[in-house]
């Protein structure tokens, strides 16, 4: 598109930049011209000339780096609220039980008796104990207050005594089906460990008020924006219509800016469907995503059984919704590979089934046969690099040497042809994609440490996860991903060019500008 084209005036113009634009089509450019929420004109310097500029916000980037606007293919977005809320207990804050338990008793003084008081991140292997506390230790730091701390992993919490008998936890309390409630040795007394139990939870643990919902969704949402991120999809097991009334409530008032996909968790998929909430519900701000499965091997053994996931995924497909698999496990990348293969109708792996564009979250051990089965099927892996960042140090201590070569095999998948996609799966980790993709490049942990190096990839693949390759998990590419005319002005400023400084550097990169359907949202 030449300057000609334009017959009103660009109400935004971003010059002298190094354009990213991830269209393999688009010329080198340094200029992006913005009219309303869409990308009117990419092109040279020179182009500057012959815009008409009177009333345009016209920015000179000083050479600094314009990129599509990040995508986090796979986050929480409430339960990342509520953990902006929470006490910090992550390895930074709390490196022993005691530090724990003192950050807990602090809370706890300020908080009225019988209140419920909220902790998250610790991480058991980096505590100077190297286990998890116990319901004991809790009841120390706040005895007259009901306390839940949360794994940083998001798959297990601590509760102390007075929480176990809020929730009805005892020790003739049988494990749900897809859980565990560790117990003493001898009394049978719950330890107050609880595996996998989010969900069972979180039915009978009051909610964040309304006032305090929104108080985390604006730290959330100014804490994305910071990062460059303008879009979200959001995967959380336990999304009901109810949780999308609640989106729907915190975008239309202004709480949360970044663009979000929520995934129907597949428990409530019949309760969205009367509600006449489908895959083609919503708008650009808000939509319907795909069926969230969740498959887990916490119990021992597949969680729900092949039938039932088989029959979970024709229901979510007969309904025309995507399908999404969280699979973490050998057991369970295999047996969602299956499923997903298996289609409607006996093996099918047919045009139509990959056009359904089906997606396994995690895919963290991948074996070779998964691998070869996973190529050409048309199934997006959505996977998070920034666990090699910030769990490396477990990967190599806890999983077998022999499965260590299959742990977030992102470069197998990319010479396999197998589209990418990536997130955080916030609160986990931390949602910063440069994190991310620096983890992604080098495969370091944040000691140093390296896990498989041989599954690095390439910088400009992995920036692509987080953008067009993250849209395209999604249905989403034809609006954003990438910068081209037509395009959603959805932009984010770097201080430098991440694929290509030094790998160690990418880390270090700064998010200067983020724009959301052009507006400029941060700085704001």
């Amino acid at each position: 598109m030449n300057t000609s084209a334009l017959s009103r005036r660009p109400d935004l113009i971003l010059h002298n930049a190094r354009v990213l634009t991830l269209d393999e089509g688009q010329p080198a450019a340094s200029l992006v011209a913005v009219r309303g929420d869409r990308i009117v004109l990419i092109a040279s310097e020179e182009s500057l000339n012959g815009l008409a500029l009177r009333g345009a916000n016209v920015i000179d980037c000083r050479g600094q780096t314009l990129i599509p606007g990040f995508i986090d293919a796979h986050c929480h977005i409430l339960a990342y609220a509520s953990s902006l809320l929470a006490v910090d207990c992550g390895p930074r804050e709390a490196s022993s039980i005691d530090d724990i338990k003192l950050a807990l008793s602090k809370r706890a003084t300020a908080t009225p008796s019988g209140q419920w008081i909220r902790a998250t991140g610790y991480e058991e292997l980096e505590l100077a104990e190297r286990h998890h506390p116990s319901r004991r230790d809790l009841d120390e730091a706040a005895p007259h207050h009901p306390a839940r701390l949360t794994h940083r992993s998001g798959h297990a919490c601590v509760l102390n005594s007075m929480a176990l008998a809020r929730v009805g936890i005892g020790r003739d309390t049988p494990d749900p089906p897809t859980g565990v409630i560790e117990r003493e040795e001898g009394t049978g007394e719950p330890t107050g460990l609880l595996l996998e139990m989010d969900e069972y939870l979180d039915r009978l643990i009051p909610r964040l008020g309304e006032r305090d919902l929104e108080a985390g969704i604006e730290l959330a949402s100014r804490r994305m924006l910071s990062l460059g991120i303008t879009s979200v999809q959001d995967a959380t097991r336990s999304n009901s219509p109810e949780r999308w009334d609640t989106l729907s409530r915190l975008k239309a008032n202004g709480s949360f800016g970044p663009r979000i996909t929520m995934m129907a968790g597949s428990d409530h998929l019949e309760q969205f469907l009367n509600r006449g909430l489908r895959s083609d519900t919503g708008d650009l701000d808000l939509s319907m995503g795909a069926v969230k499965i969740m498959l887990t091997m916490t119990t021992g053994s597949p969680q729900p059984t092949f039938e039932e996931l088989l029959a979970t995924v024709r229901r979510a497909r007969d309904a025309g919704f995507q399908v999404a698999v969280h699979a973490v496990e050998r057991e369970a990348v295999e047996a969602a590979v299956s499923a997903l293969t298996y289609g409607a109708a006996g093996a099918d792996t047919s045009a139509s089934h990959s056009m359904m564009r089906d997606r396994i979250e995690h895919c963290s051990e991948c074996p070779p046969d998964a691998l070869r089965r996973l190529a050409g099927s048309g199934i997006v892996i959505v996977s998070q690099p920034g666990f090699l960042y910030y769990s490396g140090r477990r990967y190599l201590s806890e999983v077998a040497k022999d499965l260590q070569p299959w742990l977030y095999r992102f470069g197998s998948f990319m010479r396999a042809g197998i589209p990418l996609a990536a997130g955080s799966d916030a609160p986990v980790i931390e949602p910063n994609p440069l994190v991310g993709i620096y983890a992604a490049v080098t495969r370091r942990s944040d000691a140093g440490e390296v896990v498989g190096d041989g599954e690095a990839v390439s910088a400009d693949e992995a920036l692509r996860m987080y953008t067009i390759n993250a849209a395209y998990a999604a249905f989403q590419e034809a609006d954003r991903g990438s910068l081209e005319v037509g395009k959603l002005a959805d932009l984010v400023l770097l201080d430098r060019d991440p694929t290509r400084v030094e790998a160690g550097l990418i880390a270090e990169t700064k998010v200067t500008m983020t724009v959301v359907g052009g507006r400029i949202v941060w700085p704001s």
